[in-house]
């Protein structure tokens, strides 16, 4: 089977994250697709602190990714700021989306709280840098039952957000306070629409879940008890199997 026959899946990442986060998640659960995980601009390569690190820039470079690899539609599924990013690709080009995934992520636009918090973040970072901010920011995305059990993955997930240069870690959090309303992207798509939804997640509150499940025409929600912010790793197993479910469903004929 030719790359390009076979069902195309992006996963993308969230704030002060990596590709990495995808791999135990992807193992071999989606052999017979086309995978791909790019970094976010700012989260590799060269030149990695330098750009335009807008959720508008994300969605180029996955455009472009997709046109490296010789492939078209897609089914893209991203996590918590990955998911704007996917909001903001299927905006612009709607005719390349299969699926979409939001992985605890939505399309409303920041709350003036949510604004608020963003800049309290802004200056802890500016005054005692990113690896400090992740100790303080990371831990409370799990469910309070699985901070001591997962403890491994937070270590992993520190030491991800640790590398994150200060330029890219200030301008993400930016970029996110002033991301706009992208409820017209699921008022309109024509895909299949996935929520996956921690009921403990302090982040994307369930009200919010709630209200734009209800706008696609074609969507599934995974509501997740003791689950935080982080799905992939608290529930992994159900969290693919919903995952899978959307691709299939976006490639069937």
């Amino acid at each position: 089977m030719s790359t390009t026959s076979r069902p195309v899946v992006v996963f993308l990442h969230g704030y002060l994250e990596s590709p990495e986060i995808w791999t135990e998640f992807i193992g071999e659960h989606f052999a017979d697709c086309h995978v791909l995980t790019p970094a976010l601009p700012g989260y590799g390569g060269p030149n990695a602190a330098a750009g335009d690190f807008s959720l508008e820039a994300g969605a180029a470079a996955v455009r472009e990714e997709l046109e490296q690899a010789g492939v078209g539609r897609a089914v893209l599924v991203g996590h918590s700021m990955g998911g704007y990013v996917a909001l903001a690709f299927a905006e612009k080009y709607p005719g390349l989306v299969a699926g979409l995934g939001l992985f605890h992520s939505s399309a409303l636009p920041d709350t003036e709280e949510d604004q608020a918090r963003r800049q309290r973040n802004r200056a802890f970072i500016e005054e005692h840098g990113v690896a400090a901010f992740a100790e303080e920011f990371l831990q409370p995305q799990f469910a309070a039952e699985h901070r001591e059990s997962m403890a491994h993955h937070l270590a992993q997930l520190k030491s991800l957000a640790s590398v994150v240069p200060l330029a890219v870690a200030l301008a993400g959090l930016d970029a996110m306070s002033q991301r706009p309303d992208r409820r017209p992207v699921l008022e309109s798509a024509t895909y299949p629409v996935l929520f996956i939804a921690g009921k403990e997640d302090k982040a994307v509150p369930l009200a919010k879940t709630h209200e734009e499940s209800l706008l696609p025409d074609h969507s599934t929600v995974l509501w997740l008890a003791n689950v935080g912010h982080l799905g992939f790793v608290e529930r992994p197993a159900d969290t693919r199997r919903a995952v899978r479910q959307l691709v299939d469903a976006a490639f069937e004929h």
